[in-house]
């Protein structure tokens, strides 16, 4: 039997807001044994992050204050420790990844200064000790040339170089326990690989345990020993991992576990948790007739499919400035000679990892981003050649629905105001009276409430905004929208749910989509065909099952290979017996 190192009992956390009291942690009590990793899974606001700040004792005060039960480290309760032992205990016994690595670093100092200042604070360290170990640990977290790495600014690093950064200040002075919140959520497939794959190396090595954070139940199955399940602040089921997944006893862990796409199955519609449990949060029956494709307007495995869009050549090239005056001294290709055709109805996914060209690819074919050279036909209309006026005409055939939904909806616009400007823009409705009649047939077809119009975006959750988004894509009456990263930062619940209506929204309407994701078990769910794209070039493009079930391509193979299994640890060597 493994040592407790940290065991929450009874815990409760309140929150004062101009709404009242909210209780963010309802009494909720799980131990986490030495050397184990316990994974800790809900949907957003479920309670799980200020669980982990409680265990960190950083729960802003005012407004959040813990009302009642123990968080006890190594027998202490830290719930009735001081500041200045807490000051003592964080980062030398407790460590915290936290999600976002941008947010965690300093902008304004080298990741080395970064790293040495927790060796000199808690180490004793002097500050040529520190930079030494500090290249150490940026070596042994996987940094490449870690001497020039320390030496870099945080903005100067790629997302994953700052996760592991973040990591290594986290593990730099050997703590007992490592709580990890969302550390690969914004990360692609083979980065989270490798963050993952070092952060059980180094459990392995320092004997660690560790709280791992996340919505994502397929990374839980392959890491976690056991599995704790919040819901609206409650804790509703707990046990070891392999229990969770082939016995799950709350109907909302049911619905977790099937609303996540998998590789092996290609279900006509994905389940939610709302399949499962009501409101209330009483289980109900399961209605099999949901996971019945709906027919769409346009059959994709037809030829007969009119051609929508053609790319032929298409080139983006962003100049590399360098010298004293600044003067371009090289071209830096981030879409090579793409060429595709994509026919009205069907749905193009773009895979491959950041930095590959995807976005910018997306963005060029609507010309929010100037195409070097090539061609864009858009029903034989080369877009490349359009004036503003006859582009600004087009886009109320061709939209696109963004990654982050707050930072693209005006947070000063009721959702009304939002819905109806681009009416408003391309002539859409006879009269105000009007627009507003489809704002509202919008909000409905989307999921919300007509009755909603008047509030601002700040009112809404994540996945509620999204809708709203594509929403206000629907309000021109589009043929083709292009999804980048649209259900990327979502919970797997939530993202389920805007899949679906993705595919309603397609075959009530004839839409066409090019899908832009990180995500190779999404892309499979909702593709006709896949385009996997490296270096700015398309490397493989075939239908969805070809790609995921005979990829020709080593790199095809290697992000497939990079996804999580999904399957518990247990499972696994049972099967390998």
């Amino acid at each position: 039997m493994s040592d407790i190192l940290l065991s929450i009992k009874d815990l409760c956390v309140d929150f004062n807001t101009g709404d009242g009291i909210v209780r963010a942690v309802n009494n909720i009590s799980f131990d986490v044994p030495a050397g184990k990793t316990v994974g800790l899974v809900g949907e957003s606001g479920s309670g799980k992050s200020v669980t982990s700040l409680a265990a960190m004792g950083l729960i802003p005060n005012p407004p959040g204050k813990i009302t009642g039960g123990e968080i006890l480290f190594k027998g202490k309760d830290l719930v009735k420790a001081s500041e200045e032992e807490m000051r003592r205990i964080r980062g030398k016994e407790i460590s915290m990844i936290f999600q976002e690595p941008m947010t965690s670093l300093n902008p304004v100092f080298r990741v080395g200064d970064q790293v040495s200042e927790i060796l000199m604070l808690h180490m004793g360290m002097t500050k040529k000790q520190a930079w030494a170990r500090s290249v150490e640990l940026l070596d042994q977290v996987g940094i490449p040339d870690p001497q020039r790495s320390a030496l870099k600014y945080p903005h100067e690093m790629s997302g994953g170089q700052k996760q592991r950064v973040v990591i290594a200040i986290a593990i730099a002075c050997e703590p007992k326990l490592l709580i990890a919140d969302e550390p690969t959520t914004a990360l692609d497939v083979t980065i989270q690989k490798q963050v993952l794959d070092l952060m059980f190396d180094l459990q392995e090595k320092y004997k660690m345990g560790l709280l791992f954070i996340t919505h994502d139940l397929g990374v839980i199955a392959d890491i976690a020993d056991d599995v704790v399940v919040m819901y609206r602040s409650n804790l509703v089921e707990q046990g070891d991992t392999k229990k969770i997944f082939t016995a799950a006893g709350h109907p909302y862990t049911k619905g977790l576990l099937a609303c996540r796409p998998a590789l092996d199955k290609n279900p006509k519609r994905l389940l939610t948790v709302s399949d499962f449990m009501d409101e209330s949060g009483a289980e109900i029956s399961l209605d099999e007739s949901k996971t019945k494709k709906v027919d769409k307007v346009y059959n994709p495995s037809e030829e007969k499919n009119p051609v929508l869009l053609e790319v032929n050549n298409l080139h983006v090239d962003f100049p590399i400035k360098g010298g004293v005056f600044g003067r371009t001294v090289d071209q830096f290709k981030a879409v090579n000679s793409v060429s595709f055709k994509l026919r009205k109805g069907m749905t193009l996914g773009l895979v491959g990892e950041s930095g590959c060209g995807k976005t910018t690819l997306g963005r060029s074919i609507l010309r929010l981003i100037e195409p070097t050279q090539g061609q864009v036909l858009y029903n034989g209309i080369d877009l490349t050649k359009l004036d503003k006026k006859q582009l600004r005409d087009m886009r109320s055939k061709v939209q696109i629905i963004f990654q982050d939904p707050y930072s693209s909806l005006n947070p000063r616009m009721t959702i009304e105001e939002v819905l109806l400007e681009p009416m408003l823009l391309h002539n859409i409705g006879g009269s105000k009276e009007e627009r507003i009649s489809k704002a509202k047939w919008l909000m409905e077809k989307v999921g919300l409430k007509s009755n909603q119009l008047s509030r601002y975006p700040h009112e809404f959750s994540g996945g509620q905004r999204q809708r709203i988004c594509i929403a206000r894509a629907l309000a021109v009456n589009p043929e083709f929208i292009i999804c980048d990263e649209s259900v990327s930062a979502l919970d797997v619940s939530v993202q389920a749910q805007v899949l679906n209506l993705l595919l309603d929204l397609q075959a009530e309407f004839g839409l066409t989509y090019i899908f832009i994701s990180h995500d190779l078990s999404v892309v499979n769910f909702i593709s006709d065909e896949v385009a996997v794209m490296k270096s700015g070039e398309v490397v493989e493009l075939d239908t969805a099952s070809n790609v995921y079930l005979k990829p020709e391509k080593q790199y095809t193979k290697d992000l497939l290979s990079a996804i999580p299994k999904g399957i518990p640890k247990a499972l696994l060597a049972e099967q390998n017996l």
